[in-house]
């Protein structure tokens, strides 16, 4: 058996409980929290699987050889549990995007059925394959992978002014095919901030 594959077992072992308990205390859900630890160990052992280059063949693996000699946790249940604090935030991220980039889905999702947010998520994955292949880009970029504007401009190739364009006729396309009506508020980005946006890089106020 590696010395990863120890680790890991040892880790499961005992740690389990307590790691899938900090998890929950993120998260607030039972499955969600085993997910995201499953996760997590996948992310960190699977950097431990990389066979060390030969001429480091004697030395201790950080993650795998950092115990705690004061009796902690494991140099590697850390990692394990900043890894769970990393995927849970992106997660958190990904999900309040989702709600920002069309306020019908917030809406859509609220008094309705356990299949409504499928059913929404449906709805916006239908109306952004309505969209040109650079529009749907840039509003991908702009406020899934929360990118600024410059930054979506150069991903794309383009200049800033291109970039808005296309967000704003995007905008027009999302809201009319979602029937949203035109003084919902405007998609947010991470930072809380409004995402209208003018023509020379000012946000519009509203």
């Amino acid at each position: 058996m590696a010395r990863w594959e120890a680790v890991l077992e040892e880790l499961v072992t005992r740690r389990h409980r307590a790691l899938v308990g900090y998890a929950y205390l993120l998260c607030g859900d039972a499955r969600q929290a085993e997910d995201l630890l499953q996760d997590a160990l996948v992310k960190v052992f699977a950097r431990l699987r990389t066979p060390a280059p030969p001429t480091a063949h004697a030395t201790a693996h950080p993650l795998v050889d950092g115990a705690d000699t004061r009796g902690g946790p494991t140099l590697t249940e850390a990692y394990v549990r900043r890894t769970i604090l990393t995927l849970y935030l992106d997660s958190w991220r990904r999900q309040r995007r989702w709600r920002q980039v069309v306020p019908l889905v917030a809406s859509a999702e609220t008094g309705r059925g356990p299949e409504s947010g499928a059913t929404a998520r449906a709805d916006v994955a239908a109306a952004l394959a309505r969209l040109a292949p650079r529009e749907r880009a840039a509003v991908v970029l702009r406020y899934f992978e929360d990118l600024t504007v410059p930054q979506v401009a150069d991903a794309m190739g383009l200049a800033p002014g291109t970039v808005k364009r296309y967000l704003s006729d995007a905008t027009v396309t999302l809201r009319a095919v979602l029937s949203v009506p035109d003084d919902a508020a405007a998609p947010t980005t991470a930072a809380g901030t409004n995402a209208t946006e003018t023509t020379d890089g000012r946000r519009a106020g509203r």
